[in-house]
């Protein structure tokens, strides 16, 4: 039996100011339905594969949240499998949560989304529509356009001219690609956070350009009947030795008015000799690109601008320790003082960095939880082949939905783990069940649990879906086939096939609407530096 929590309980906690997970482990599309403002999204079916890097102390106290639909008594029979001692479980879920008269908040990545809204209207933030801005990039006059995301978002839609400057690096970058201070900087995202917290910092740092955020992102210019680009590969991944000093001392200016800290390596000894008693993250805040060619090791890889953007995807305990590293101090300290502004206390940049340090390669390999008990059968790519051409073999994937709209295996049925229970029932009878996912992994779980659920023989698909089409197989796009609904996701605007510009404009109109709702809600620490 779950220990339970209830709302009131659980708003103490939440306002109290000690170190809290509150997990939502509904899957991500229910979730953005409505959830609390600092649940984490981190679903059932997809616990095992980085609980342990999101939540790291195992002493910590966390809290469940579900639909009262039993979702969170399971989760916590799988967190003490892992060896979580302190979990609790909100009595009555959500709806309990809502009838105590608390906010309910739609969409992801809320707190951070809030935040960017709280800082135009506080800061007054400067921006430029699309229209305006398509007029002066006509008329050929000085400026440049820095889309603040992540590679692989740019390469799917930007706006012309536009350069790939992921928000933590735009202090870093911009004395280089702006060199003359009558050059207009501005600042795109895909709608508004980014592009409003990117153009901010340029202005927090005190460069000499006039500097604008693009009113409402690359939607704003679809919604304005302009034209984008799509697979542009222009990036800023270096600086000259001039441009970096100049942002050096760009990040001191900030780290004096919003008083950043540093520690030296000494310090984060002892801070990692404490991760019994409070939690440490180690943030490295580089491109994912220099992550992989050098890191501390112990560290993980979170891109400062999407750090800001998503903290309960990166640091899902609150008020714990994070540490934050690269190169130089630029973009660590840039990152620093958006998380205080946030409310996060104990956020510090690591002094020296990476110098003088034996670093690790390569990406990081996440502990996988409870993997030595996901004990079911494998099948290779070959052997599935032939299994289904005899058709006595039915084929489940338990992969994202959205991947599997984009390609799937021929034949193959979609169900969400969590509710494989109710989807078995929808799936023909056959003489064998094999599970595939994106690597092979969640189908492993999965298979092991269908085990206790049918007599019919099960396996997973050894390597998943890339296994597959490594071995030179097809695969075939579409929707057919689905045992469940495509809830395990929440799609951007651009990703839905139906209906895109009333989503966009339902999205912009949703971050906006923030604001009030924060307001209502009360538990936030945002901070104004005056």
């Amino acid at each position: 039996m779950s220990r339970l929590i209830t709302p009131e309980a659980l708003k103490e906690l939440i306002v109290g100011g000690g170190e809290l997970a509150l997990l939502d482990v509904r899957e991500e599309g229910v979730f953005s339905d409505g959830h609390m403002l600092y649940a984490c999204p981190l679903p059932l079916s997809r616990l095992e594969l980085s609980i342990l890097d999101l939540v790291p102390r195992r002493t910590t106290a966390i809290v469940l949240c579900d639909d009262d639909d039993g979702l969170s008594a399971r989760a916590a029979e799988a967190l003490a499998r892992f060896g979580y001692s302190d979990v609790s479980v909100l009595d009555g879920g959500l709806p309990a949560w809502a009838a105590a008269g608390h906010v309910v908040f739609s969409g992801v990545n809320v707190p951070s989304k809030a935040f960017g809204e709280f800082v135009e209207v506080n800061y007054h933030t400067p921006d430029i529509s699309a229209e305006d801005l398509n007029q002066m990039i006509t008329d050929g006059e000085d400026l440049v356009v820095l889309d603040s995301r992540p590679f692989d978002e740019y390469q799917r839609m930007s706006i012309p001219t536009g350069i790939d400057v992921p928000g933590a690096e735009l202090v870093h970058r911009v004395h280089d690609l702006a060199p003359s201070p009558e050059t207009l900087v501005v600042v795109n995202c895909a709608g508004r956070t980014r592009s409003i917290i990117g153009a901010q910092s340029l202005i927090n740092a005190g460069i000499a350009n006039p500097v604008m955020a693009l009113r409402n992102g690359t939607m704003g210019w679809k919604l304005a009947g302009l034209e984008v680009d799509k697979g542009r590969d222009v990036r800023a991944l270096s600086s000259t030795a001039e441009g970096t000093a100049k942002a050096v001392k760009a990040a001191a200016h900030v780290a004096k008015r919003f008083g950043v800290q540093g520690i030296d390596r000494a310090k984060l000894e002892s801070w990692k000799a404490e991760r019994e008693s409070r939690t440490l993250y180690m943030f490295d805040v580089r491109n994912p690109e220099e992550f992989d060619a050098g890191h501390l090791p112990g560290s993980l890889s979170a891109p400062g601008g999407q750090l800001v953007q998503g903290t309960d995807q990166y640091a899902v305990t609150r008020n714990a320790r994070v540490v934050l590293i690269d190169d130089n101090g630029v973009r660590a300290t840039m990152t620093a003082s958006w998380l205080l502004q946030l409310g996060w206390t104990d956020v510090v940049v690591l002094d020296g960095g990476l110098d003088g340090v034996d670093l690790e390669t390569g990406p990081h390999a996440a502990d996988v939880a409870g993997l030595k008990d996901a004990n079911a059968k494998s099948i290779t790519p070959a052997d599935l082949q032939v299994k289904l051409a005899g058709g006595n073999t039915v084929l489940i994937d338990c992969g994202k939905s959205l991947a599997y709209r984009k390609g799937h295996i021929a034949g193959a049925w979609f169900a969400i783990r969590s509710r494989l229970a109710q989807s078995l029932k929808k799936i023909p009878q056959a003489d064998l069940l094999v599970f595939t996912s994106d690597d092979g992994l969640i189908a492993r779980f999965t298979a092991t649990e269908a085990a206790s659920l049918t007599k019919t023989p099960v396996q997973y698909l050894e390597g998943g879906t890339k296994a597959w089409t490594a071995a030179g197989l097809a695969l075939v796009a579409g929707e057919e086939q689905m045992a469940d609904e495509p809830e395990d996701m929440w799609l951007k605007p651009y990703d839905r096939s139906t209906g895109i510009e009333e989503a966009m404009n339902a999205y912009l109109d949703w971050e906006i609407g923030l604001v009030d709702q924060i307001n209502e809600d009360g538990t936030t620490n945002f901070r104004l530096f005056k």
